[in-house]
């Protein structure tokens, strides 16, 4: 496994368990001692873009996720959402297809196989349209 997908898994666990806990998750990496986190600074830049962007990111899985409201979207499929949608739209050293391909590999991983399917369409939907995005 790469150093950047370990990353991106262990963003999305702070990502999660701010979720469930009602906190952010960089309040929460903030309490972790810094020998828990091998990958530290990629996880640190994901949930800050997250974090600085998530209202947009939030607003975009709103928009696209048809027949979803955020409440009603699981928890692990919300954050899976959140971590791709930042990746596709801020993250310019990044292909969209590794972030799309990414993200599924999370949603296999955690999560059914139709929410790999479901994460798929909106992420891919996300990036056709990106360059279109008032960000």
């Amino acid at each position: 496994m790469s150093a950047r997908r370990k990353a991106r898994k262990r963003a999305l666990d702070f990502l999660y368990e701010a979720d469930i806990r009602g906190a952010t998750a960089l309040s929460l990496l903030s309490e972790r001692p810094a020998e828990e986190l091998s990958q530290g600074d990629y996880v640190r830049e994901l949930l800050v873009g997250v974090e600085e962007h998530l209202s947009k990111i939030d607003e975009l899985i709103t928009t696209y996720a048809q027949g979803w409201d955020m409440d009603r979207l699981p928890a692990v499929d919300r954050n899976i959402l959140r971590l791709g949608i930042y990746e596709i739209v801020w993250s310019s050293d990044l292909d969209d297809g590794i972030a799309i391909d990414e993200a599924l590999t999370l949603a296999k991983e955690l999560s059914t196989d139709e929410s790999a399917g479901y994460i798929h369409g909106v992420l891919g939907r996300i990036s056709s349209i990106k360059e279109s995005i008032a960000i």
